[in-house]
């Protein structure tokens, strides 16, 4: 039985990993699209009122691609407390640094997670 958590755990743990390095490869390529935009309008010596669109658009994609890794890191967090709730141990699957905590010293998880809602909210 232990064995097969341990097993589905390596699984599902193994996914995850994959789409947050998926997120922060689409990050990196959204972010270089972010840059190249205003300078090549320069060197086409255009007007900044060309494109803004396009550039609106870039912007929107970069934005929403920060919300989706903000949550894909809940979403590991969680997984690492089902993980204890399951009986498993910590296992690295990294680089063998400790994974720093989300919220700083002295906010709980809960505190965190509704400021974070609210900023949310407020974007």
């Amino acid at each position: 039985m232990l064995r097969k958590r341990r097993d589905a755990a390596h699984k599902v743990a193994t996914g995850l990993f994959a789409v947050e390095k998926a997120i922060n490869e689409a990050l990196t390529r959204a972010a270089e699209l972010n840059a190249m935009m205003p300078g090549a309008q320069l060197e086409a010596q255009l007007s900044t009122v060309v494109g803004q669109e396009a550039f609106d658009g870039a912007a929107a994609v970069f934005a929403s691609l920060a919300k989706a890794r903000r949550q894909v890191v809940r979403t590991h967090q969680a997984m690492d407390q089902a993980r204890t709730q399951i009986g498993l141990r910590t296992t690295s699957f990294g680089d063998g640094t400790q994974k720093p905590p989300l919220f700083p010293a002295g906010v709980s998880n809960d505190e965190g997670v509704a400021a974070e809602a609210g900023r949310d909210i407020a974007a």
